[in-house]
C-alpha cells in the first residue's frame, strides 16, 4: 500500500506540481533566483543580516543557518548515495534541476511566510504554510492549514527525527563499533539539553555548528576532487548522459533517474515542502523578499554544492561501478567511496559528518513540530514540554529500531505535505508576485535596501505588530523624497 501511494505521489502528482510551481514562478518572476543571485551575498554581507531587533528576534543569518541545518542532513550524504544506486548517476542531473527550480519555489514560500507572519506575546514571530494558507486564502481554507500542520508534525516532528537518529546510530556502529543503544542515549541527552531552551538556543547552536560542519565536509570533498581533477570532466559527462538514457552500461533508465532525482532532491533541499518557511518567518528583516532571496540561496548550498560534493566523492571513487548490481547502498557507499580516496579514516569522517548533519537536522525537525503544535494551541507549556519529552524518547527509540516501514511512511507523508503546500503556493502566486514587484520597484528607484511598509497593503490583512519597523529602518523610510511612494506596486 505504501509503495502504491509513493508511486502515485512521486511518479505523477508531485512531478506535475513541482514543475508547475518551480518553472511557473521562475518564469512569472523573471527568473528571480538568477536575477538576485549576487544580492544573496550582498544581503548576507550587510550588517542588517546579523542584526536582531529590539525584541531579540532571530537575524536573517540565523534563520539561514537554521534552515540550512534542516536542509543539510542525511539526504546530502546517504540520500545522494541512494539516488545514484537506484537511479544511476543521471539522478544527480535531475537533483540539480530540481534544486535550480526549487530556488524559485523556496523564494515564493519563504517570502509568503515572512509576509503573513504573526507576532507572539513572548517577543517572537510565528509563521509558515499554515499561517499563509489561513491569512492569504481565507478562513474557509482552514482545513488545509490544519491538515498541513498535522502532516508537518508526523513527517518532521516524528518520522524524520527517528530516521536521522537511526542513520547516526547505524553509521557509528559500522565505523566505531559503538552499540546503537549507547549512540541513541547520548544523542537523546544532547538533543534534550538544547530543545528545552527553545528556538533561540537552537539558533545559537546552529549558528556555530552549521558553518563548521558544512565547510569541513566541503573542504574534504574539494581535496578529493583536486586529487582526481583529470577524471572530473568524465564524471560530469557520465551524469549528463545517464540523465537522458545515453549510457547503456548504467541500469535504471531515464525514468528511474528522473524519479530518484526528484524524490531525493526534494528530500534533500525541501523546496516546496513548506518546512523552511516555518523558520524563515521567525527572522526580522526589513522586507519579506530579503528572506526569500536568502532562503533561495540555502537551496543552492544544499543541492548544488553539498549534494554535488557527495556525488563527486562517490563517482570519482572505485567504490561505485556504473551498471553493477553489487554496489553497496546508502551511507555505506559514501563511506566506502571516501575510504577509497583517503584511506580507512574516511569511514570515520563520514560518520562524524553525518552525526553533525543529523544532529542539527533533529533540532530543526523539533522546531517544525513545535510550530505545527503552536498552530493548534498557543503557549501551552504542558503540551510543548510533553512534545519535547516525546522527541527525546523518539531519538533513543529510532536509534535502536529497524525503520524500513518508517521510511516508506515518511515518504508518503512527505509527499502529501508537499501536495498541500504546492497547491497553496499556486493559489498564492498573485500576492507572492505583488511582494516581489514591491521589492523590484524599490530597487529600480535606486533604494539599495528596500523596506516593506505593511500599511500600504491593507488588502493582504497582515499583522501590524509583526511589521513594526525598527528605528533605523523607519528613519530610512521617512528620509525618502516627498511624494516618493514608501512602497511601490500596490
Amino acid at each position: 500500500m505504501l509503495d502504491l501511494l509513493n508511486e502515485l505521489l512521486w511518479g505523477k502528482i508531485l512531478l506535475v506540481l513541482l514543475v508547475a510551481v518551480g518553472v511557473g514562478f521562475t518564469i512569472a518572476s523573471r527568473f528571480v533566483q538568477f536575477r538576485y543571485f549576487g544580492r544573496m551575498f550582498r544581503i548576507l554581507g550587510a550588517s542588517q543580516a546579523f542584526r536582531r531587533d529590539k525584541h531579540g528576534h532571530l537575524s536573517s543569518f540565523q534563520a539561514l543557518v537554521l534552515s540550512v541545518a534542516g536542509r543539510v542532513g542525511g539526504g546530502n550524504i546517504a540520500g545522494v548515495a541512494v539516488a545514484i544506486t537506484l537511479g544511476g548517476p543521471g539522478a544527480i542531473f535531475w537533483m540539480w534541476l530540481v534544486g535550480l527550480m526549487g530556488m524559485a519555489t523556496s523564494f515564493l514560500e519563504c517570502t509568503l511566510a515572512q509576509t503573513y507572519k504573526q507576532a507572539e506575546a513572548g517577543g517572537t514571530y510565528r509563521g509558515g504554510p499554515a499561517y499563509y494558507i489561513v491569512k492569504g486564502l481565507g478562513r474557509r481554507w482552514g482545513w488545509l492549514a490544519g491538515l498541513y500542520s498535522v502532516l508537518l508534525l508526523l513527517t518532521f516532528g516524528f518520522a524524520f527525527t527517528a530516521l536521522q537518529s537511526y542513520a547516526v546510530a547505524t553509521s557509528f556502529g559500522d565505523a566505531f563499533g559503538v552499540p546503537v543503544l549507547y549512540s541513541g542515549i547520548a544523542l537523546a541527552i544532547l538533543v534534550g539539553l538544547i530543545i528545552f531552551g527553545g528556538i533561540k538556543r537552537i539558533a545559537r547552536i546552529s549558528e556555530v555548528l552549521v558553518p563548521f560542519m558544512a565547510v569541513g565536509y566541503l573542504l574534504v570533498a574539494l581535496i578529493v576532487v583536486g586529487m582526481n581533477i583529470d577524471k572530473l570532466p568524465g564524471v560530469i559527462a557520465l551524469i549528463v548522459n545517464s540523465a537522458f538514457g545515453l549510457e547503456p552500461a548504467v541500469g535504471g533508465g531515464i525514468g528511474a533517474a528522473i524519479m530518484m532525482g526528484l524524490k531525493r532532491g526534494l528530500f534533500s533541499n525541501e523546496a516546496g515542502l513548506g518546512s523552511a518557511p516555518n523558520v524563515a518567518a521567525v527572522a526580522y528583516v526589513p522586507h519579506p523578499a530579503n528572506q526569500g532571496i536568502v532562503q533561495a540561496f540555502s537551496v543552492f548550498i544544499d543541492t548544488l554544492i553539498i549534494c554535488s560534493a557527495t556525488a563527486f566523492l562517490i563517482l570519482l571513487s572505485g567504490a561505485y561501478v556504473p551498471g553493477s548490481g553489487e554496489n553497496v547502498a546508502g551511507i555505506a557507499l559514501t563511506q566506502a567511496a571516501l575510504a577509497d580516496h583517503v584511506g580507512e579514516w574516511g569511514r570515520s569522517f563520514v560518520s562524524v559528518a553525518l552525526l553533525l548533519f543529523a544532529f542539527s537536522t533533529i533540532l530543526y525537525n523539533y522546531y517544525l513540530g513545535e510550530n505545527s503544535l503552536n498552530f493548534f494551541s498557543r503557549d501551552n507549556r504542558k503540551l510543548f514540554n510533553a512534545f519535547r519529552v516525546a522527541i527525546v524518547l523518539l531519538v533513543c527509540w529510532g536509534a535502536t529500531t529497524d525503520l524500513s516501514t518508517v521510511f516508506g511512511f515518511a515518504d508518503v507523508t512527505m509527499g502529501l505535505l508537499a501536495v498541500a503546500n504546492l497547491v497553496a503556493l499556486i493559489l498564492l502566486f498573485k500576492p507572492g508576485l505583488r511582494i516581489l514587484r514591491d521589492f523590484d520597484d524599490q530597487i529600480r528607484q535606486g533604494i539599495d535596501q528596500p523596506i516593506f511598509d505593511a500599511s500600504r497593503h491593507p488588502e493582504l490583512d497582515l499583522d501590524p505588530r509583526a511589521w513594526e519597523l525598527e528605528p533605523e529602518d523607519l528613519e530610512r523610510l521617512q528620509a525618502r523624497a516627498p511624494g516618493q511612494p514608501a512602497s511601490a506596486g500596490d
